[in-house]
């Protein structure tokens, strides 16, 4: 260790962070004004890498090099506006989470068209003009390029704050954040003025990918990874603050610079190499700064309410006639390992689509029943199988009993996790949720030893009697169906009620002496509980598990499924579980680009059923009874 060495990781990390806050500061804006937490923003900055490469190819070395970057950011930006006029615009009046859905729908389209026009090989832009050297800081080499991107960090934010600041623009832009009924009270166009936002937001994060393109290489999947890191930079930052989120890129990667710079640790007999724990940092940090100030270093409290939420249509207990629906689709589950002797791949699809649906059910419980957003959800289904698998491999226990014993491993996580989260509500909660779904991501993808790191486990096949016949399957039908069936118990319960109540109004279930923490935390634990159960049969149906049963894009799927079924009906997450399972399966088997095609048709169920498909039904049966 070394003084030298460790300047210059800071000024790497200090690179790093200006990149990131580029990319964050448009997320931070956009949420600020528009209120949307936009998912597609990875995708524009995964834009402008691309465009950066063909815009510097065509333009070649010299001033057209610097002209190509600007020419991809503002292209990025160009296409941000018409995909807030075309698709955001007409979801402004919708709820939060069906925004959220619409921009991970763009997220899919965007990332098959990237595929079409560029292919599946990673590009190299060509280095900067001029600055392709390196120069010496205390005996150290350190590239030329990565001192511009240090300067640009606080040049953009500079500028940005003079815009906000001394703009009549920026003045609107700070009023819509702050009171948008205000605004509109006094004549304000804020379609114009939310339009306006977005572009802005995309072409920030347009330029921090092209910006990033000399040092990172063009590869679809960077706008998933990219996402992850900015909402935690806009979160630590706090929501709205461009200058917290600057701070929060700097504390950031400088705790990231420093973990790689101190490498190996001794503590006792125990050695850790905090060198691959890097992505591990950005999470610790969130979660740490969340727990110790909710609403982020540069953020503001949100103020108190005593509001009630809208009064929404009670939810009943099935009646007869739903009980008799319940009792056939029972009934023709249990029957369809007759239809799948002629069609194998059926028993594999219902398994898959059974599993989902008990996972769609669980979070169906949290966000829609107990009014907790929460977006690392894969958490509890990652400990559930990779507890059954360990269980099997390390303790050496029969799969019938891992199995089983499994889903404890996410309750007890869930336990330990969810005493922190349930103190926070909102946006807030829902990204301590998913600091802790990456934490343990990044436990999983390093800790190669017990989890077989980014390789995995493998060899997780179900005892040789369940493997014949149909009998795997008609394990995971009566664990499912129990699973979905004490949920639903829960719901009419009085920790049900509780929990409808807190969501509610947490001001008026606290003066009627409920302790709406301990509520929360008990629901919190049951819905991981199930989702644990899922993740066990997940394990065993496939035969092996990797750390992607832990990552973002599993608990967005789970997102997916309890929107597209509808939040107001407790069958909402079984038919979104059906629908979104049996969609991206037609559509994987039907193209290459089955990512767009999924995309398109979860846009166009967004728009045509607001309410989710079993929410539609419903209003129609009470339309037509």
């Amino acid at each position: 260790m070394s003084l030298s060495g460790l300047l210059s990781q800071l000024l790497n990390g200090l690179a790093d962070a200006s990149a990131l806050f580029l990319v964050a500061a448009g997320l931070s804006l956009i949420f600020g004004v528009t209120r949307v937490v936009n998912f597609a923003h990875g995708s524009f900055y995964m834009l402008g890498i691309y465009l950066a490469w063909s815009f510097t190819r065509y333009f070649g070395d010299g001033p057209g090099y610097w002209a190509g970057l600007l020419l991809a950011a503002l292209a990025t930006g160009l296409i941000g506006a018409a995909a807030e006029l075309l698709v955001l615009k007409r979801l402004y009046r919708a709820p939060e989470l069906f925004q959220l859905l619409a921009t991970f729908a763009l997220v899919l389209i965007i990332g098959d068209a990237v595929l079409a026009f560029w292919g599946p090989e990673d590009l190299f832009a060509a280095r900067a003009p001029g600055l392709s050297g390196a120069v010496e800081i205390l005996g150290r080499r350190f590239p030329q390029y990565d001192l511009l991107l240090i300067a640009a960090g606080p040049l953009v934010l500079g500028l940005l704050w003079l815009l906000l600041m001394r703009t009549r623009w920026g003045r609107l832009l700070r009023a819509a954040a702050e009171n948008r009924d205000m605004l509109a009270a006094l004549g304000v166009n804020q379609a114009w003025l939310f339009t306006s936002a977005f572009t802005l937001g995309a072409f920030l994060a347009g330029l921090g990918g092209a910006l990033a393109a000399p040092r990172v290489p063009a590869t679809l999947g960077l706008d998933l990874e990219i996402i992850a890191s900015a909402f935690v930079v806009v979160v630590v930052g706090g929501l709205g603050s461009i200058p917290g989120a600057f701070l929060a890129a700097l504390l950031i990667c400088g705790v990231k610079a420093l973990f790689v710079f101190v490498g190996q640790v001794h503590i006792g007999p125990w050695e850790f190499n905090l060198s691959k724990l890097t992505l591990l940092a950005e999470f610790a940090v969130m979660a740490v700064v969340l727990v110790a100030r909710p609403w982020g270093l540069l953020g503001k409290p949100p103020a108190p309410s005593s509001q009630a939420l809208a009064a929404e249509r009670p939810l009943v207990p099935a009646g007869p006639g739903l009980r008799r629906a319940y009792g056939g689709l029972l009934a023709l589950l249990a029957l369809a390992p007759l239809a799948a002797m002629h069609a194998p791949y059926l028993g594999i699809l219902l398994i898959e689509i059974l599993i989902a649906a008990l996972f769609a059910a669980s979070l169906h419980f949290l966000t829609g029943l107990a009014g907790m957003t929460t977006f690392g959800h894969a958490a509890w289904f990652g400990l559930g199988a990779y507890g059954a698998a360990l269980l099997l491999k390390l303790a050496a226990l029969p799969m019938e009993a891992a199995l089983l014993l499994g889903p404890f491993t996410a309750m007890f996580g869930a336990a330990v996790f969810g005493w922190f989260c349930v103190r926070l509500s909102g946006v807030y909660l829902a990204m301590l949720t998913l600091a802790v779904a990456q934490i343990l991501w990044a436990l999983a993808y390093q800790w190669d030893d017990v989890t077989g790191g980014s390789n995995g486990l493998i060899g997780l096949w179900p005892s040789t009697w369940l493997a014949r016949g149909p009998w795997f399957y008609y394990l995971t039908l009566v664990l499912c169906a129990l699973g979905i069936a004490w949920l639903r118990r829960l719901a009419f319960s009085p920790l049900g009620y509780a929990l409808r109540g807190a969501r509610d109004s947490s001001l008026r279930a606290e003066a009627l002496g409920m302790d709406t923490r301990r509520i929360q935390w008990a629901g919190f634990v049951a819905a991981s509980l199930t989702a644990g159960m899922a993740g066990s049969l997940y394990a065993f149906s496939k035969g092996s598990i990797a750390p992607d049963v832990l990552a973002v894009s599993r608990s967005v799927d789970g997102l997916v499924m309890v929107l597209l079924g509808g939040l107001q009906t407790l069958a909402g997450p079984l038919v979104g579980a059906a629908a979104y399972t049996w969609l991206q399966d037609t559509a994987a088997r039907g193209t290459e680009y089955w990512h767009a095609v999924l995309g398109l048709a979860i846009l166009a169920l967004v728009m045509l059923f607001p309410a989710g498909l079993a929410g539609a039904a419903a209003q129609l049966r009470r339309k037509h009874p």
